[in-house]
């Protein structure tokens, strides 16, 4: 590592002896601020267009030469909607896919760290705390994971007390964040929240993609002047922003006016104005400068060039007229530009002073804790989710409860005799597609937290296997095993199947391996999907079909050969015959006894068609032995093996970078 790299792991991760903010503000090396510098950044992405038979793949390019210099302040990204300044703010921040990306990103002159997305702070555009935790629960969490383990409980605890504090979250600090069916924190307590818990490891780079989203104007110029207050600690605060009222961008202190990918204007923000000015584009009194700026950009604005401008509107509506956009013809006045002229000059000599240093190509993500570490307290907050969100999974009991009281009543007391066999029948086909349709609701594990996953991986709070593990151990254990438990205590006993204390956990374990494998499925499948209802809507059709190879509806015994190989994929079928090789057998219908039914004066006598459970199950092409109940069980285990690891396999190759 060479010593500019020393420096910048210093200056970029306090969590290295973890020094106090009074300490960090006295120390020369911290107080000087971390300088950001970007050289001939280009991205491209690719497009795909037309059907699947005829698809064409298309460069599209999102950034065009972009030059920049961000120091310790206030750096806003400003431009219309897809001007390019969210790929920018991510590029910045190394959590962009290099794929198609070139040019140079420098931390004080050297290469990025590789690990650079987790020692800098980023704050997303959307929420992503636990809304069940309170504010000081979502920040214990972060000073856990992130922080590492050298550091003792009462420091963390300090930490947090003073963020809390610097952030004005005091009154609310033992209040939930807040969910669709809880109600909490303000919506700017609530943006507090998030960049706090980037706080934590007191980076000196903070990043904010759109920091005012959702805010009314009032909390969006309270959060903005927190930023403020936070610059003038000497930390290097890059947003992007859309569209601020005049009182929030008179706090800027640095402007950088993006439009189609093309850098418009990057210098202070308060000469913006004057700039636009001189080539010939001036703001009306009171009228805001960022929507100003808007204005000009999109070609409907009002403002009048001024009679001394340095160059003509004439002019400039001849070159728009050469085949050429508005953006293009601002880019190319900025280019000529004494601004534009002072970067390049900053980033030549930067450029030169580093022109021998090797470029980090590789980015990778690290932990500062170990593995079971994140796992205690990632399968903490999961529980802690669980419980503070029990609409869901108190829901699911009730609704097991009084579906195990229904069937109960509806088949009570079976009978051993011809209707007795119709009847359990019925029942298992009922409680087996009971346990798949109701493992329908894991298909919104991974899909809901699904943006909370992705910052907190690629800020480095803990391994994929340790996320993948908690929930698992979180909704597994009480929200497929103890409904499966509850149904079975209750239907057994209710429908007065076989009295043997064997039978009965056999039907229980069955019960619990389908729910397993459903589970599992509903997981592979769901896993990386971005919307609930796509991924419910492939979970049904799977299941109907599977359903019509349970068994019932068909007798497997007489289904053609080319069509016969899909009974070895469907769950209720492997649930139903375990459940019915379990019941069946030693079980006797009345043998030897006939039914007598009457037809105006015939009496005809009607035998019994199975006089044993064996004679049933070998019409169905049952084996009715040890090795046939317990073979199911150990498809079932297959089964939700495969697809657990097709789960896992997917969520760790989830593309987590935009």
């Amino acid at each position: 590592m060479t010593d500019n790299q020393s420096d910048i792991s210093i200056q970029m991760s306090s969590t290295n002896g973890l020094p106090s903010r009074k300490e960090s503000s006295q120390d020369p090396s911290v107080s000087r601020g971390t300088t950001v510098t970007f050289h001939n950044i280009c991205y491209r992405v690719e497009v795909k267009s037309g059907f699947i038979c005829c698809r064409k793949t298309t460069d599209k390019e999102i950034l065009k030469d972009i030059n920049g210099v961000m120091r310790p302040g206030l750096n806003a990204i400003l431009g219309p909607t897809g001007s390019g300044k969210s790929s920018l703010l991510d590029i910045l921040a190394a959590r962009k896919d290099p794929h198609g990306l070139s040019g140079d990103v420098l931390i004080n002159g050297a290469p990025q760290p590789a690990n650079f997305k987790c020692i800098s702070g980023y704050v997303v555009q959307d929420d992503v705390v636990m809304g069940t935790l309170t504010v000081r629960e979502n920040f214990q969490f972060s000073a856990a994971l992130r922080l590492p383990t050298s550091v003792k409980e009462r420091e963390k605890k300090e930490r947090i007390d003073q963020i809390i504090k610097e952030l004005g979250l005091t009154k609310v600090a033992d209040s939930k964040v807040g969910t669709q069916f809880i109600r909490g924190v303000s919506g700017g307590e609530r943006k507090r929240t998030n960049i706090g818990m980037e706080l934590i490891t007191d980076p000196a780079v903070l990043f904010l993609d759109e920091p005012t989203t959702g805010l009314d104007a009032s909390t969006a110029n309270a959060v903005l002047l927190l930023l403020k207050r936070m610059s003038k600690q000497g930390k290097t605060i890059i947003f992007s922003i859309h569209q601020p009222r005049y009182s929030i961008f008179r706090l800027f202190d640095n402007l950088t006016l993006l439009a189609a990918g093309r850098m418009l204007y990057h210098g202070p923000a308060q000469n913006a104005i004057e700039y636009f000015k001189s080539i010939g584009y001036e703001c009306e009194p009171y009228n805001n400068p960022a929507d100003f700026f808007l204005d000009v950009i999109n070609g409907d604005s009002t403002a009048v060039a001024s009679s001394k401008a340095d160059v003509d509107l004439d002019n400039i509506e001849e070159h728009i007229n050469r085949d050429k956009t508005l953006a293009e013809t601002l880019a190319e006045h900025y280019s000529s530009s004494t601004y534009y002229r002072e970067t390049k000059a900053v980033l030549q000599n930067i450029s030169l002073e580093n022109k021998k240093k090797v470029k980090t190509i590789f980015r990778q993500i690290t932990y500062t804790t170990s593995f079971f570490h994140q796992l205690k307290w990632v399968s903490k907050r999961t529980f802690k989710n669980l419980i503070g969100n029990p609409q869901a999974s108190v829901a699911q009991l009730c609704v097991t409860i009084f579906l195990g009281l229904v069937v109960g009543a509806i088949f009570f007391g079976i009978k051993d005799d011809v209707t007795g066999v119709q009847n359990r029948i019925g029942a298992m086909f009922f409680v087996t597609t009971n346990q798949c349709f109701s493992s329908i609701s894991a298909i919104e594990l991974f899909i809901v937290e699904k943006k909370i996953f992705i910052h907190e991986y690629i800020s480095g709070y803990y391994r994929v296997s340790v996320y993948f593990i908690s929930k698992l151990m979180a909704d597994l254990i009480p929200m497929r095993t103890l409904p499966s438990v509850i149904f079975t205590c209750i239907i057994y006993f209710m429908l007065g199947l076989k009295p043997r204390a064997d039978s009965f956990f056999i039907m229980m374990f069955s019960l619990m391996m389908v729910s397993y494998t459903a589970t599992a499925m509903a997981l592979a499948i769901a896993t990386g999907q971005n919307v609930v209802a796509v991924a419910n809507l492939l979970m049904t059709i799977t299941f109907v079909f599977m359903i019509i190879f349970s068994g019932l509806l068909v007798n497997l015994t007489s289904v053609m050969s080319w069509l016969s190989w899909l009974q070895y994929f469907s769950i209720p079928r492997y649930g139903m015959t375990a459940l019915q090789i379990n019941e069946f057998t030693d079980l006797k219908f009345c043998s030897g006894i006939t039914n007598t039914s009457q037809t105006d004066t015939n009496c005809t006598q009607v035998s019994q068609p199975y006089c044993t459970g064996e004679e049933y199950l070998k019409s169905q092409g049952i084996e009715a032995t040890s090795w046939g109940l317990w073979q199911n069980h150990v498809a079932l285990a297959c089964m939700t093996i495969i697809f657990l690891t097709i789960c896992y396999l997917k969520l760790l190759f989830m593309k987590k970078l935009s």
